[in-house]
């Protein structure tokens, strides 16, 4: 069992950053593959960002690649999510996910919420333009 709890969302404007972070307490946190997802109001939740065991290998969705940049630091128990050059299009409720998978399983589903065993609360970011 893990528990994850975002935090670091808020309002900001158009261009702004924002930093979230997920903590992670319950189990070793390096035994966990890492991702950011994401929902706006209306909208299926999509996948955002997701980081391998190591931090080694990170992976993004098209529409952030070049703003946004996951981290981790297992030491910490955290997950981090960098988010530069905001856009109004970023608004949603984001929320970090932990899986407990093998490389094989996870390596290819990675931008799916179905191999993510654990998910936190969500923390709300709102870009106003």
């Amino acid at each position: 069992q893990v528990q994850l709890v975002e935090s670091g969302g808020g309002l900001v404007q158009a261009g702004g950053s924002l930093r979230l972070s997920c903590a992670a307490s319950g189990r070793t946190f390096s035994s966990y593959a890492m991702g950011w997802f994401r929902q706006a109001p209306g909208k299926e939740r999509e996948f955002v960002a997701a980081v391998n065991w190591s931090g080694g290998s990170t992976f993004y969705v098209d529409s952030v690649k070049g703003r946004f940049t996951i981290s981790r630091d297992n030491a910490k128990s955290t997950m981090y999510l960098q988010m530069n050059s905001l856009k109004p299009e970023d608004t949603a409720v984001y929320y970090c996910a932990a899986a407990l998978s093998t490389y094989s399983s996870w390596s290819g589903r990675y931008s799916s919420t179905a191999p993510y065993d654990y998910w936190g609360q969500g923390t709300q970011v709102t870009v106003s333009s």
